[in-house]
């Protein structure tokens, strides 16, 4: 019988990918210097974020330098000088960036249905959150959605110690539950359902029909790995495995 699901957010229950192409988009609007046109500039944006994400996971930086270190990369390819100050990196992020990014998230039609559904399930499952954004950021997302509610906890580095793929482990001490009764959703195949699959957990992939990171096409994952192609999908894969 299932006692958790850890859903992960980004990608899974918001369209952070979309939010970051719509955000730089806006941003290269209203730059005249620009040295490349919006797509090339998101795809930047996207690797610095990538990279720097790693570093402040690996704990070689706070999440608000982690932004810093982005926007010293981001800013020459803009067109536009580099403050030296931390505190004029820090007013563009907050005035030019999040302003425009937290606008940008949406919610995926498909999420609420479910997770009303899951609510209703007999023997339920206990739901929560598994992420390795920042915590304050995450939530925000969440309660911009009306989904907080939802979730018995919401799991990020912070209070974990560790960022996936490695914090299945954790995750669970954290919930009270055996790996065996878990099971994580989520639409990167790698981190979010191999990696479980590794740490004991059942993995669901979300196949939304892009790559996250890339933005191609779906990976290939082997025909043993559990897909939905809609959370909504969910619920009943539950009750089959709960009754």
């Amino acid at each position: 019988m299932v006692d958790v699901i850890f859903f992960d957010l980004d990608g899974t229950l918001v369209d952070h990918r979309s939010a970051v192409w719509e955000t730089i988009g806006q941003i290269v609007q209203t730059a005249p210097n620009a040295t490349a046109p919006p797509e090339e500039l998101a795809m930047l944006w996207w690797t610095l974020e990538a990279r720097h994400m790693r570093e402040y996971l690996a704990g070689e930086c706070s999440f608000a330098e982690h932004h810093r270190r982005r926007v010293r990369s981001f800013l020459p390819m803009l067109g536009e000088p580099v403050p030296e100050r931390t505190d004029l990196l820090d007013a563009w992020i907050s005035e030019r960036y999040l302003t425009v990014f937290e606008e940008a998230w949406r919610c995926y039609p498909d999420v609420q249905p479910s997770l009303d559904t899951l609510r209703r399930l007999p023997r339920g499952p206990r739901l929560a959150v598994l992420t390795n954004g920042a915590p304050g950021q995450q939530r925000a997302k969440l309660a911009r959605f009306g989904l907080l509610d939802y979730f018995e906890a919401v799991l990020t580095p912070a209070e974990l110690g560790a960022a996936k793929p490695v914090a299945y482990a954790a995750a669970c001490r954290w919930m009270r539950t055996d790996p065996v009764q878990a099971v994580n959703v989520g639409d990167m195949l790698e981190s979010d359902v191999n990696a479980a699959a590794l740490a004991g957990l059942t993995g669901i992939w979300l196949d939304r029909g892009i790559d996250f990171v890339t933005g191609g096409p779906s990976p290939t994952a082997d025909e043993t790995v559990l897909r939905i192609e809609q959370l909504t999908e969910l619920p009943a894969h539950l009750s089959r495995t709960n009754a």
